[in-house]
């Protein structure tokens, strides 16, 4: 099982991420968060999932295509620092990734089985990992972060944008 990170094994600007998720057993919630996406999302109609909630605001399209790359890099960030890769890696602008991955042009189903599909490789890495390694860090954005706060972001980022959808489909 993954422990809860300490404060110093983070950035603040994460802390907001990683108090979404409930203690307990993070795999669990992390395995069950593509349903809860699913459940939201999957009886859109196009026109829905195309509409951001206001101008320059993200559609559901995008806020999935988000959730997958965000995942991806977090997940590759604990990859190489579970290795004990001491190489710094530079941070990523989420609204560049957005614009690239034309995630508008694609079905909400192909997002919401891509979503699956990440989260499991995500969590075969985590299911994997030794507790020395899940304590393990590196830097990444210039800021240290260790596998295990990153398993922690990439549940609460999710989680983040969940209940950011929710909101906006119940309005």
């Amino acid at each position: 099982m993954i422990s809860r990170p300490a404060d110093n094994e983070y950035a603040p600007f994460y802390a907001a991420y990683i108090s979404k998720v409930p203690d307990g057993d993070l795999l669990n919630f992390m395995e069950l968060q593509p349903d809860e996406f699913n459940g939201l999302i999957n009886d859109l109609t196009d026109e829905q999932s195309l509409q951001p909630p206001t101008p320059g605001k993200w559609s559901v399209k995008q806020v999935l295509g988000h959730v997958c790359d965000a995942e991806r890099i977090m997940g590759y960030r604990a990859l190489r620092f579970a290795r004990a890769d001491k190489t710094e890696i530079e941070g990523f602008e989420q609204d560049d990734y957005v614009v690239a991955a034309n995630s508008n042009v694609r079905s909400t189903t192909e997002l919401l089985a891509e979503l699956k599909s990440v989260r499991g490789a995500t969590l075969s890495l985590l299911e994997s990992l030794t507790t020395a390694e899940s304590e393990r860090s590196g830097i990444a954005n210039g800021k240290s972060i260790s596998v295990r706060a990153l398993a922690y972001v990439i549940a609460g980022h999710a989680q983040h944008h969940l209940e950011l959808l929710r909101k906006q489909l119940a309005g």
